[in-house]
């Protein structure tokens, strides 16, 4: 990319929540780029109370660049809207970084070069999932999964494709003002909800083949479980408001809800625990045959991880679907 071909300015938005563990480190890894691309970075703060903001003022101290931004809703889609209308005002791009993640040192620079190749609109990564506990490692390769993630394509790294809904990147401050930006209503699922919306006005979202980001998962099964809880209520707020029928890959793990409750009659008869049965023997299965093949003994529990993810997103979607229940929202 020339001098000539770099945007007047980037919005680098973080929304983060008690990420003291993380956000020194993360900030330093992205001042260089922030000066490289003529960008400000953006810590949109929810409420942290582990010594996050502490560490925030010390970077802002030493780099303009760096502003602390608190946002009283908590939850990142109003952190992103927050950041981009305070800020936003003459950047071309809005680049959105997770807290919890490991990026690339040339991400930032490798978005926006394909933002300019391609004109694409919004440009989304291919999200892989890394552990180092013995959950964390389980439930990383139950995301990297098929049975897992049902084969989303965000999930699994890309040779660079047009595409319907990924992992969010970057994104042209213009098309995110024209379709209204992120909807606060959503806690999760938020970005999937705004890709709907940005397709259906036009807009065009490309899958970049030259960067990806790394996630770490839920460190508990209990945390895990409460994050697909968020994430089934999400996608079903997105049925419900925009009256889509859910892929094939969604549509399955729906079913386990249902499954887990009709074994309960199980004791009427036995064949109400047959559906449950089976799905647990083919999850199990999947985690075995998987440690086996990878030689790695903790990644057993991938089946047990998965288990927990369909029925998280199931209970969650059905939840949602039926009005039942309060949201648990995350920043």
């Amino acid at each position: 990319m020339t001098p000539t071909e770099k945007p007047s300015s980037s919005l680098i938005v973080i929304p983060c929540l008690n990420e003291a563990a993380h956000i020194g480190a993360l900030l330093d890894q992205l001042r260089p780029a922030a000066a490289r691309l003529g960008a400000r970075i953006i810590v949109a703060d929810g409420g942290s109370t582990d010594g996050t903001l502490s560490i925030v003022e010390d970077v802002i101290a030493k780099d303009p660049r760096v502003i602390l931004l608190h946002n009283k809703r908590r939850i990142q889609s109003a952190a992103i809207n927050l950041a981009v209308g305070t800020f936003g005002d003459g950047a071309d791009y809005l680049i959105r970084i997770d807290a919890h993640g490991g990026y690339p040192d040339d991400y930032c620079d490798r978005l926006v070069e394909e933002a300019l190749a391609t004109s694409a609109d919004s440009v989304v990564v291919s999200m892989l999932t890394s552990g180092s506990g013995a959950v964390q490692k389980a439930a990383a390769a139950a995301q990297n999964s098929k049975l897992g993630t049902g084969g989303s394509k965000h999930r699994h790294l890309s040779q660079g494709q047009w595409i319907d809904h990924g992992h969010h990147a970057l994104m042209r401050i213009s098309a995110f003002g024209a379709v209204g930006g992120y909807d606060e209503a959503f806690s999760h699922n938020e970005d999937a909800e705004l890709d709907y919306r940005l397709r259906k006005a036009g807009y065009k979202i490309w899958m970049s083949g030259k960067t990806q980001m790394v996630y770490y998962p839920r460190a508990s099964l209990s945390g895990l479980y409460f994050q697909y809880l968020g994430y089934g209520r999400g996608r079903a707020k997105n049925v419900l408001k925009h009256r889509v029928i859910p892929k094939v890959r969604q549509m399955v793990p729906l079913l386990v809800f249902p499954v887990v409750l009709l074994a309960a009659f199980s004791c009427v008869h036995w064949l109400a625990a047959v559906p449950l049965l089976l799905w647990a023997s083919v999850c199990l299965g999947y985690g075995l045959v998987t440690a086996i093949r990878q030689r790695k003994a903790d990644v057993a529990l991938a089946g047990v991880s998965a288990m927990v993810m369909h029925l998280g997103w199931s209970v969650g979607f059905w939840l949602q679907l039926l009005g039942l229940g309060s949201r648990r929202g995350v920043a």
